[in-house]
């Protein structure tokens, strides 16, 4: 139950210090803050812009495609989800440089229609082949209360069989070559483009910051006495062994690091080219950013707990990139930040379903995980408004 408490002050509102030219708050990972109150991630992004030499870059991808191009059962593997990277990423490799990939797609359990119409659209058109794989669901629910109560982020099997899950694949097909979508450069620091380097999507970055410093060998351990379980249930979350990784010869990159991202032209692009349709998400600006996270009917209640334990969510994240590619005026993105941004998301009924917990356990639970100065004051907190498909997304409570 939402409490509206009028006489709780503003002022005992944390007020986060957030960088002068995009608006990220200290509380986004890996932030930093310059003399002059520009972050870090402004910097990369000038960077990018400015210095790279992305003509280098296209003939680095061409060499690298080439050395694998007709030697194995495919070109490459390439992740997928549906959205938008991903989606531009296969249409990228079929289209524009001709190559015969294998699709690998890790079903989360949170894939919503308009989604899985987009799918099937561009597989057909592109005229690929597709693994999809589904873990248990009594095994991913588990999963989800696990990370939950130990790391605040339910999506850990998500993340961690996204990027395990087609490594296994790549090994198994013996596929060497491993192509994902936008580097992780755009949104964060745990890699940095003035470092002028490609970005390996390794195991090193998949402990980094993937797997949030629980291996599937960890939750082997820790849950495996529960009901039901096969240790070998955990196999698609463990990352593959670096030594069959290195025999194998698996070079697994960003395509965003050969070319320069863009979201919103990208967005654009598979709309024309393949038809594919983006979507409302839960606290989002309509018909904004209809193209970004439209993969997960969980994706609300993720970015309402980011909120609630950092003072932003995915509206602060997104008129920072139009920010700092000028697209967007500070003026602007605040006022979508203000009207959009913090609202209870109605998937958050279907998350406590899954988690088995009440609304009193959520908010102990996200207020223990708050990162300072951000502090949660769930009575000011307004309901957000129903997706249009919110009745077709599953649930075990009717």
């Amino acid at each position: 139950m939402i409490r509206n408490d009028k006489n709780k002050k503003d002022s005992e509102m944390p007020k986060l210090v957030k960088c002068n030219r995009c608006g990220l708050p200290e509380t986004y990972e890996t932030i930093e803050f310059d003399s002059f109150g520009v972050c870090n991630i402004c910097e990369a992004t000038k960077f990018k812009t400015e210095e790279i030499d992305w003509d280098q870059r296209l003939q680095m991808l061409t060499a690298l495609t080439e050395e694998f191009r007709g030697k194995y059962s495919y070109d490459c593997v390439v992740p997928f989800s549906g959205g938008k990277d991903s989606t531009f990423t296969l249409w990228y490799l079929v289209k524009k440089l001709g190559l015969k990939p294998l699709v690998v797609q890790f079903n989360h359990g949170f894939m919503r229609p308009n989604l899985i119409e987009n799918n099937e659209r561009t597989f057909k058109k592109l005229g690929v082949d597709v693994i999809s794989f589904t873990p248990k669901w009594h095994v991913v629910k588990l999963l989800m209360k696990e990370s939950f109560l130990r790391k605040g982020d339910f999506c850990w099997h998500c993340h961690t069989g996204i990027f395990s899950f087609p490594m296994h694949i790549a090994l198994k097909f013996r596929t060497p070559l491993v192509f994902w979508g936008e580097p992780s450069t755009e949104y964060t620091a745990y890699y940095d483009y003035k470092a002028n380097q490609i970005e390996n999507v390794d195991e090193e970055r998949f402990n980094k910051f993937v797997n949030l410093g629980l291996t599937g060998e960890d939750m082997r351990e820790i849950l495996l006495g529960s009901e039901g379980l096969d240790p070998r249930d955990f196999d698609p979350y463990i990352y593959p062994a670096s030594a069959d990784l290195k025999e194998a010869n698996i070079k697994s990159v960003a395509l965003g690091s050969f070319i320069p991202w863009d979201t919103r032209s990208q967005s654009k692009l598979i709309e024309e080219e393949l038809g594919w349709k983006g979507d409302e998400v839960e606290g989002m600006p309509p018909g904004i950013y209809d193209y970004e996270k439209i993969e997960c009917y969980m994706q609300g209640s993720r970015d309402y707990i980011k909120f609630l334990k950092r003072g932003y969510g995915r509206v602060t994240q997104m008129t920072a990139l139009d920010r700092r590619r000028g697209l967007m005026s500070p003026d602007e993105g605040d006022e979508l930040v203000e009207k959009y941004e913090g609202k209870r998301p109605a998937s958050i009924e279907i998350l406590l379903e899954f988690l088995d917990m009440d609304e009193q356990e959520f908010e102990d639970l996200v207020s223990k995980m708050a990162v300072p100065p951000q502090k949660p004051f769930f009575e000011k907190i307004e309901i957000g408004v129903r997706t249009k498909d919110f009745s077709s997304w599953y649930r075990e409570k009717k």
